[in-house]
Formats: structure tokens, C-alpha cells, sequence
């Protein structure tokens, strides 16, 4: 697993994101879902609009499903299905309210040349390490890096919107939604928590974007206030991801710097 690297550039008052990023998403084709009814959720490993190739279901250490009641259920790997490069999770709704689905995966590692990871860090949302690693005088390190992804999605059913969606996972990282993605529309405003062992991250920088039209809308990033709270502005419908890399040097003879990876997705109309 090769992480790829991010370029973006300005366009029509957004940033369109052009090239890729191994991130981990939770998409749903619609984020609305009828009571009482059989559906799906992919997991695309690569970016918001295409995966590069199923994660295996030996890397899931976790995947849940939190009902409008708050209640949690661990769907088995037998719900799972490849189709392609994308691994498809098939489940059943039940009474209306706002859902969430959930996974995260076991650690890898990968090693990276100096020149590829400066590069990642500085498009993929990591500007702080990259300013330790040149403040240290570190660029021309190579790098070893243990990373796992933690992803969440915000789905509703049916016209009834429950409290479930701020329902924490329990995740090493995690994005909680402050408000009901559900209850709010273009132009207004959705705070989320970033946490990192159920901890606020204070100063966390933060990513947000959507998906219209086929084509991948990037906000500028934002940092968390000291309650560990991000501030994203819904600028437009469409479907919508919040992301965020938590990266922290490690004293190991082996890895010298842990990411966790964390996503949230919901839809806007």
C-alpha cells in the first residue's frame, strides 16, 4: 500500500482536488435511506471518488453500526463483498432516525524516501511535522511510518433525526459531529469534535470537501479550538467528507513517526 500525494489548485472560488491521496472513506450512493430495507455502503481506499483496491476484511478491527436508539451492532465479515477494488458492506435498516457506520483497521507500516514523505506532509494535511522535520533539520531523512484509519459515516432514515449521530465510537481518533448533519443546510455551520483517545485534539488541523457533479470540491483547512472543536462551513450540497491526520514522532528503532487517519462523511441536499 503506496500513500499517493495530494496537488490541488485553485478553481471556480474551490480547490479541486487533482491527483490522490490514500485516504479511507465510508460513501453511501445516497446518504438517504428508506426504513426496513436492504442497502450497502462502500469503503473506497484511495480518495472521495475512487478506490484503488479492497481493504481485507483481516485488516477490520472494528466495524459497527450504531441504530437511532444509540444501540451498536458488529456486522460479520460474511456481510462483506468485493466488487472490484471497492469492499461492499451490505446491511438492513430498521426503524427511522439518523445512523452510523464505522471501522477502523490494524496498523501497517510503510517506508518512504525523504523527498516522498515532505511531499505527503505537505498535501496531505500535516504541516506541523513537516515544520518539526525542517525546524530539526530533518528533510533529508527518510521516514518509516505505522499508520491505521479510522472512518465514519452519517446516514439518515426515514424523516425522523435522532441523537445517535453523536454516539462516540470509541476510536483511537474520531470525528463527533456536534450537530445533526441532517438538521442543517447550505450556508450553515458544522462543528465537530476531534479526539484522539476520547481526548479533545487542540490546534488539529483539519480538512473538509464534497463531491458534486462528479468532481471533487476541496474547502480551505481549519484548525480545532482548544475544546478540540472544528468549525466547517457547508458552502454547497453535495457529499461531504471531514478528515483529519494525527502524526507524532516515535523514539523506536523501527518507525519513527505514528498516524492515525480519521474521516467522517454525511450528505448535504
Amino acid at each position: 500500500m503506496k500513500h499517493k500525494l495530494t496537488v490541488t489548485v485553485l478553481l471556480c472560488g474551490g480547490l479541486f482536488v487533482t491527483a490522490q491521496a490514500h485516504d479511507l472513506f465510508l460513501k453511501f450512493d445516497s446518504y438517504f435511506l428508506k426504513p426496513n430495507s436492504k442497502n450497502a455502503v462502500r469503503l473506497l481506499n484511495g480518495t472521495f471518488r475512487t478506490s484503488e483496491n479492497p481493504v481485507a476484511r483481516d485488516r477490520m478491527a472494528d466495524v459497527s453500526l450504531i441504530n437511532p436508539n444509540g444501540g451498536r451492532a458488529n456486522p460479520p465479515a460474511a456481510d462483506w463483498r468485493d466488487e472490484g477494488k471497492i469492499a461492499v458492506l451490505s446491511f438492513q435498516t430498521a426503524e427511522a432516525g439518523t445512523y452510523v457506520a464505522g471501522l477502523y483497521t490494524k496498523p501497517r507500516e510503510i517506508a518512504l524516501k525523504a523527498a516522498q514523505f515532505n511531499n505527503y506532509l505537505a498535501h496531505d494535511g500535516l504541516p506541523d511535522t513537516l515544520a518539526a522535520r525542517k525546524k530539526n533539520g530533518e528533510l533529508n531523512k527518510d521516514a518509516r511510518e505505522q499508520y491505521s484509519k479510522h472512518v465514519k459515516a452519517i446516514f439518515q432514515v426515514g424523516e425522523a433525526h435522532t441523537d445517535s449521530y453523536k454516539t462516540p465510537l470509541n476510536y483511537p481518533v474520531e470525528i463527533i459531529p456536534q450537530q445533526n448533519p441532517y438538521d442543517l443546510k447550505v450556508g450553515q455551520t458544522l462543528e465537530v469534535l476531534c479526539v484522539k483517545g476520547g481526548q479533545p485534539l487542540a490546534g488539529q488541523f483539519v480538512l473538509a470537501g464534497r463531491e458534486l457533479n462528479g468532481k471533487e470540491l476541496a474547502a480551505p483547512g481549519v484548525r480545532t479550538d482548544q475544546s478540540g472543536l472544528a468549525r466547517i462551513a457547508l458552502k454547497g450540497v453535495g457529499k461531504w467528507y471531514v478528515k483529519f491526520i494525527h502524526m507524532a514522532a516515535v523514539n523506536d528503532a523501527q518507525v519513527n513517526y505514528e498516524s492515525k487517519w480519521a474521516t467522517l462523511t454525511f450528505e448535504v441536499k
